[in-house]
């Protein structure tokens, strides 16, 4: 089973958001997601800091900001 990787920031709506709307497709399409606070790392806080929520996986970068659920599908249909 594949793992997703959320990196949010604490009180942040648009991450809130996601992780409410991307439960349903988690169930779907059968993935683990890991919850990264993107603020516990300096690395992090470059990489995804002013793209928060973004949602990746092995393959690299899903979405950011909201959501996309026709993307999350066409990343699995890829691998």
């Amino acid at each position: 089973m594949e793992t997703l990787r959320l990196y949010y920031r604490v009180d942040c709506g648009l991450c809130e958001l996601m992780q409410e709307e991307i439960r349903p497709l988690q169930r779907e399409l059968g993935f683990e997601l890991e919850l990264r606070d993107v603020d516990a790392s300096s690395a992090w806080v470059e990489a995804y800091g002013a793209s928060v929520p973004v949602l990746g996986g092995a393959g690299g970068e899903i979405c950011h900001f909201f959501l996309d659920p026709q993307a999350l599908r066409g990343y699995f249909a890829s691998t």
